[in-house]
């Protein structure tokens, strides 16, 4: 009986080493790498409206951003640095019920790279810090905003979920915007290297 039992032990040990074996591959996610061409310099301009709302839709008609694109390995990993973006101009200022609105970025934010799939990258627009002054209603933004980038089309499409941004230090503005607030930043980019043509980012795995 002792025989017996040691024999099992044995043989059931043997079978744990090697489906840990089996198994420890396939847990480490390999690390993807990132190549993006051309790297460099981009522009970036929106294609149709920019939409920021907290608690109210305050719409952008005009808006654009400039910064690098890099190749990168890791996942996530920062594929693009935004290293000036502007919401409206002087002519065309974004607008909301509360009256003309200005929003200040606080730059940089960065453009990070999540997963690749059949030429579209997702991941999301990082380190967002933005002032907001609505009418005689001010606050911050801060956080991130979940994004796209489709090779075929060179468009950055920003559609951020509820809790991926938040409000601090809201000031005359009453009930209608509160650090309970959960902004959404949504809007699409047309973006171009500095030589005109669309960028592409792929992402391989080893």
């Amino acid at each position: 009986m002792q025989k017996t039992f040691r024999k099992t032990a044995v043989v059931a040990g043997a079978a744990a080493a090697a489906l840990g074996l089996t198994l420890s591959p396939a847990s480490a996610a390999p690390s993807t790498t990132w190549t993006v061409t051309p790297s460099g310099s981009y522009t970036a301009t929106n294609a149709g409206n920019i939409v920021l709302t907290a608690t109210i839709p305050m719409t952008c008609t005009t808006s654009g951003a400039s910064g690098t694109m890099a190749s990168a390995t890791g996942n996530p990993a920062q594929v693009a640095a935004i290293n000036a973006i502007n919401f409206g101009t002087a002519s065309t200022p974004c607008t909301s019920v509360l009256g003309t609105v200005t929003t200040v970025a606080v730059t940089p934010w960065t453009v990070v790279a999540q997963d690749y799939t059949a030429g579209v990258t997702k991941g999301y627009i990082g380190n967002v810090t933005a002032n907001v002054t609505a009418g005689v209603c001010k606050f911050t933004v801060t956080g991130k905003a979940s994004a796209t980038y489709t090779n075929s089309t060179g468009v950055l499409a920003v559609n951020s979920v509820a809790g991926e941004l938040s409000v601090t230090n809201p000031v005359n503005c009453g009930t209608v915007i509160t650090t309970a607030t959960k902004p959404l930043f949504k809007g699409n980019y047309a973006i171009k290297a500095s030589n005109g043509a669309i960028p592409a980012i792929i992402g391989t795995n080893p």
